[in-house]
C-alpha cells in the first residue's frame, strides 16, 4: 500500500450552527509531521467529539473513496470526508481496534470509526446524509500515534493484524448507534487498546 495524499484542515465557518470545523482539508505538500495529537497545521475545533490522543489521525483508502464517489453521484477528492491520510487499497471497513499501520517511522493504531455529525451532514446537503453513512458501513478509520515522525506522499504503508480479539470500526460503528447496549462487546473491548471513552462506558456500564 502507499500513501496518496495529506491532509490537513484550518478553521472555517460551516453551514450547520456547530461553530468552526476543521473538517474541510486540504493537501498539503510533505513531509509533515505527526505528533501524539494528529499533524501539524491541522485544526481540532471541537475537542469534545474530535481530536485527542485516540482520534489523533484520520484515514480513508482508495475502495471507500471510489465507493463514495458512486453512492454520492459526485467527486470526493482526498480530504472530503475530513480525512488526514489516504491510502491506497486500504479497505478501512475491515480494519479493527489494534491493527498497526506503519509509515516510515510513524507507527499508528487503529482505535475508532468516524461517527457522522452535523457538520458533515451540513457538508453533504442532504438531510440524509448521517443514515447514509451509518447504512454504508464505510466510515474510514481514526488511529493514535505509536511513534512520531514524519510521512510524504509516496511513502509504502505497512499493515500489522492485531493479535487477538477483533473488533471492526463497523462492528464499534454498529454498537454505537445501539448506545452500548450490547454487554459481551463492552467486555471484549476491555482486553482491547479500544479508546479510553470507550473503556470508560465500558466499566460503567459492567459495574466494574
Amino acid at each position: 500500500m502507499e500513501l496518496l495524499s495529506i491532509q490537513t484542515g484550518k478553521p472555517e465557518k460551516t453551514p450547520a450552527k456547530t461553530g468552526p470545523t476543521g473538517h474541510f482539508k486540504k493537501p498539503v505538500d510533505g513531509p509533515v509531521a505527526i505528533h501524539r495529537l494528529g499533524l501539524d497545521g491541522d485544526a481540532i475545533c471541537d475537542l469534545k467529539n474530535h481530536g485527542g490522543v485516540d482520534q489523533a489521525v484520520y484515514l480513508f483508502g482508495t475502495p471507500d473513496l471510489e465507493w463514495w464517489t458512486k453512492e454520492l453521484g459526485r467527486e470526493t477528492p482526498p480530504g472530503f470526508f475530513g480525512e488526514n491520510l489516504v491510502i491506497s487499497d486500504l479497505d478501512t471497513s475491515s480494519l479493527a481496534i489494534g491493527d498497526i499501520l506503519t509509515i516510515g517511522d510513524v507507527t499508528l493504531q487503529i482505535t475508532a470509526p468516524r461517527i457522522p455529525c452535523a457538520t458533515y451532514a451540513a457538508h453533504i446537503g442532504d438531510g440524509r446524509a448521517i443514515k447514509q453513512f451509518y447504512a454504508a458501513e464505510r466510515p474510514g478509520a481514526y488511529a493514535r500515534v505509536l511513534k512520531e515522525g514524519s510521512v510524504s506522499k509516496g511513502m509504502k504503508v505497512d499493515l500489522a493484524s492485531y493479535d487477538g480479539d477483533r473488533i471492526t470500526v463497523v462492528d464499534y460503528m454498529r454498537a454505537y448507534r445501539t448506545k452500548f447496549k450490547d454487554e459481551d462487546f463492552l467486555r471484549r473491548v476491555l482486553a482491547l487498546p479500544a479508546p479510553q471513552k470507550l473503556h470508560a462506558i465500558a466499566k460503567e456500564r459492567l459495574g466494574i
